[in-house]
C-alpha cells in the first residue's frame, strides 16, 4: 500500500498557455523530428476530427485551417500515441476543413506493468510495445504517409530505462518516439476534444484519465478561436499507476470498500492544490454560467457505454455523448463494490480493463468532486487527434507560404 507518491512519480503543473500547434514537423512515413519547443503564444485554428457524434450533443462548427491544394488533401497524416497501457495509431487525410481517418489501430501493451514497483519497463512490458509498434510501422509504410509524429507519456517518462527503449524503438521499427513533457501531453489532448466541449458561457474544465497519469486543464472561452489554457495540472496517478500503488484486490466487500477509498484520498492529495487554485473561478458560477466538464479516457468512454447500455462498444454512440455526472458516479460506486468476475461480465468491460477500471472510477469521482458539473461531456478522442491537427494545420499554413512564394516569383520574372 502507498502511503505517498513514490519519489519518481512528481506532480506538474502550470498555466496561462495557448493551444497552439508546434510548428511543422518532420516528413516521411515513421521518423518525425524531435520535439518542437512548447508553444507560448499564439492559437490552433479548429477543425473538427470527421468522426461521427452523438446526437445527443453537437460539436460546434469548425474554424477553416487547412490548405486547399489538391496535393494537400491527398497527403496522408499520421500520429502514434503510445501511453502506460495503450499503444494507438490514426492515419487519416484532409478533406474540405475536417480530415478523415484511413486507418487506425490500437492495442492494449501495458508498458508501465510494474512501474510503481520498479522503476523500469519491464522485458515483458517492451516486447508487448514492440510487437504493436511493428504493426503501427508496416501500416505507415503501406499508407504511404507524408507527416508523422509519434509520441510517448508518463511511463517513458518516468521509467529509468524510457530513453534506451526509444532508441530500441527507433533501431528495429523506424519509430522516432518523442518522449514528450506533462505540459504537451496536456494540450494535445485540450486540442484533440476541445471542440466537443458543451457549448456555454461557464468555466471549463477537460480532464485525460491514462495508464499513469491524469492531466486536469481549466479553460478560457474565446469566441471563435480555440480555448485558452489558464491553468493545468498532471498528477502521477493513472488506471495502471494508481491500481499498482494500492493493496492487491482482495475478495471481501470490506477490503475492496477500504482500497477504493485509498485510491480516492490518494487521488484527492494529489489534486489539492489545483483544487484551491481554481476555487475562485469554480465559485464564479450564475444561471447561464454553469460549469463545464469534459472526459477523454477508456475510462470514461467505458462508462458511458455501461450507461447506454450498449451490448458492445460503438464509439458513434459514445463519442460527443453528454451524461449526468449523478449517473456517471452511481456506476462509478457499483463498479467499486463488484468483485473481478462481476466486472469482467458488464458489456465494454472484460478481461483487459476489469482489474483497472476501478481505479478509473476513483480518479473520476475526485474529479467531480473538485469541478461538481451537472453533466460531463464524453470525448472519444485526444491526443492522436490533436497530433493530427497540429501536422495539418502546420503543413496547411506551410503550402499557403510555399505558394504565396511561386506567386512571387512568377511577378517578379514579369
Amino acid at each position: 500500500m502507498a502511503d505517498e507518491l513514490p519519489p519518481a512519480m512528481n506532480e506538474e503543473t502550470g498555466s496561462g498557455f495557448d493551444v497552439q500547434p508546434p510548428q511543422r514537423e518532420s516528413a516521411g512515413s515513421a521518423a518525425p523530428s524531435p520535439q518542437p519547443d512548447f508553444p507560448s503564444t499564439g492559437s490552433l485554428p479548429d477543425p473538427c476530427s470527421g468522426a461521427p457524434v452523438a446526437p445527443l450533443h453537437k460539436a460546434r462548427d469548425a474554424v477553416p485551417t487547412f490548405a486547399s491544394s489538391q496535393s494537400h488533401q491527398r497527403q496522408a497524416f499520421a500520429a502514434i500515441d503510445l501511453g502506460t497501457n495503450n499503444c494507438r495509431l490514426l492515419i487519416a487525410r484532409p478533406q474540405g476543413d475536417n480530415f478523415v481517418v484511413i486507418d487506425a489501430f490500437s492495442r492494449v501493451v501495458r508498458l508501465g506493468e510494474g512501474l510503481a514497483q520498479t522503476g523500469r519497463l519491464s522485458d515483458a512490458a517492451m516486447e508487448r510495445t514492440l510487437g504493436a509498434l511493428h504493426i503501427c510501422a508496416d501500416k505507415l509504410r503501406r499508407r504511404n504517409v507524408h507527416l508523422a509524429r509519434s509520441v510517448a507519456t508518463e511511463a517513458c517518462r518516468r521509467a529509468e530505462n524510457g530513453p534506451s527503449f526509444i532508441d530500441r524503438v527507433k533501431e528495429e521499427t523506424g519509430i522516432a518516439l518523442d518522449i514528450i513533457s506533462a505540459e504537451e501531453e496536456a494540450r494535445l489532448a485540450v486540442m484533440g476534444c476541445h471542440i466537443l466541449l458543451e457549448q456555454g458561457e461557464g468555466p471549463a474544465v477537460i480532464f485525460d484519465i491514462g495508464g499513469g497519469s491524469t492531466e486536469l486543464v481549466l479553460i478560457e472561452n474565446r469566441p471563435g478561436h480555440p480555448p485558452r489554457i489558464c491553468d493545468w495540472q498532471s498528477v502521477p496517478w493513472g488506471v495502471v499507476s494508481l491500481t499498482e500503488s494500492c493493496a492487491a484486490e482482495i475478495d471481501c466487500p470490506d477490503a475492496r470498500a477500504a482500497r477504493y477509498g485509498q485510491m480516492r484520498q490518494l487521488v484527492r492529495d494529489s489534486f489539492a492544490d489545483f483544487a484551491e487554485r481554481i476555487s475562485t473561478v469554480r465559485g464564479q458560477t450564475c444561471p447561464g454560467r454553469e460549469l463545464r466538464l469534459l472526459g477523454t479516457s477508456g475510462t470514461v468512454t467505458t462508462l458511458a457505454s455501461l450507461h447506454l447500455q450498449l451490448p458492445q462498444y460503438d464509439r458513434s454512440a459514445v463519442d460527443g455523448l453528454l451524461v449526468q455526472t449523478a449517473a456517471m458516479r452511481t456506476i462509478c460506486e457499483d463498479l467499486s463494490v463488484m468483485t473481478p468476475a462481476q466486472r469482467r461480465a458488464q458489456p465494454s468491460i472484460g478481461r483487459e480493463r476489469s482489474d483497472l477500471v476501478v481505479a478509473g472510477c476513483a480518479i473520476l469521482e475526485t474529479i467531480i468532486d473538485l469541478w461538481p458539473a451537472d453533466r460531463l461531456g464524453i470525448a472519444d478522442r485526444g491526443i492522436r487527434e490533436g497530433i493530427l491537427r497540429s501536422l495539418m494545420a502546420a503543413e496547411g499554413a506551410a503550402e499557403r507560404s510555399r505558394s504565396s512564394l511561386r506567386t512571387l516569383r512568377r511577378e517578379a520574372r514579369r
